[in-house]
């Protein structure tokens, strides 16, 4: 799953594609390189974001999805979001899955939305919100992964009372949203323990501010290592978390990651396949 951040603020590559024809652009890029999904959000969820407005996440976020659906993209096209609205406007628009970081807990009519259009769905584990889910004092858990698997369960069962068909729900243990970089670590390690929720795993490490604490570390050094320098970090964490069960991979660099998974695929003796556009999480 490629990233396309419609945005001026998300942590990584805010602003450099927030008008449509670079958006649209940097998707077919990212395509080209072996993306399956192309994610296309209009709003930052990075730690202390601040909210968009309806109307301003659907100007960002609807002409990018309309061309990139009738341009012929071999790719799914998935819609950021977790506003009811913004998600029902990409799916007429034609997009075809439905990436929600609250899990169908911010909007009340989201569910019904992908219900009744049925898309695909990605339901994120995330504490609090973004605003406040990094706040001094850090975030708190029993068992890390145990609660994130509760709560995923909980959703998940959820959407399919909604009349969510369980095939196409995907389920993400929402890595840094909410989360010390020993509850990262943790959930990675113990990634598997979540597959008994029968629902394909994505996870999103792309970047993430853990990656460059844990760069800085090993380096001695006392300020994180900056977004620019946290690929071998990301294909690390990739790989393990494929190693373990994940097999949808949320990243800006689709190139990279891409060849990194088909070279672990042929370590573990298998062999990396794309999954066909259009089809349920499962196929």
């Amino acid at each position: 799953m490629g990233i396309v951040n419609v945005t001026p603020d998300s942590f990584s590559d805010g602003g450099r594609f927030l008008d449509a024809g670079s958006a649209i652009a940097h998707a077919r890029a990212l395509v080209a390189e072996g993306a399956q999904i192309v994610d296309v959000g209009g709003e930052s969820t990075r730690p202390g974001a601040e909210p968009v407005a309806l109307e301003e996440e659907l100007r960002r976020v609807l002409p990018v999805v309309e061309a990139l659906a009738g341009g012929g993209l071999d790719a799914q096209i998935s819609v950021d979001t977790y506003k009811a609205p913004v998600a029902r406007a990409a799916l007429d628009a034609g997009a075809s899955l439905v990436n929600d970081v609250s899990a169908f807990r911010a909007d009340p009519e989201m569910a019904s939305v992908v219900a009744q259009s049925g898309a695909d769905c990605c339901l994120m584990h995330m504490l609090g919100e973004p605003r406040t889910m990094q706040r001094e004092g850090g975030p708190r858990y029993g068992d890390v992964v145990d609660d994130v698997r509760a709560f995923l369960e909980e959703r998940l069962e959820f959407a399919v009372r909604e009349g969510v068909a369980r095939e196409r729900i995907i389920l993400d243990p929402g890595i840094g949203f909410g989360k010390t970089v020993e509850h990262n670590l943790e959930l990675l390690r113990r990634l598997s323990e979540l597959l008994t929720l029968g629902a394909p795993i994505m996870v999103g490490t792309s970047r993430k501010g853990f990656i460059g604490h844990i760069i800085a570390a090993s380096s001695g050094r006392e300020q994180p290592a900056g977004v620019a320098e946290r690929l071998a970090g990301t294909l690390a964490s990739n790989v393990l978390a494929y190693e373990r069960g994940a097999t949808v991979f949320r990243v800006h660099d689709v190139a990279p990651v891409r060849e990194a998974l088909a070279v672990a695929a042929a370590t573990l003796g298998g062999k990396w396949t794309a999954r066909s556009t259009g089809t349920t999480p499962g196929s």
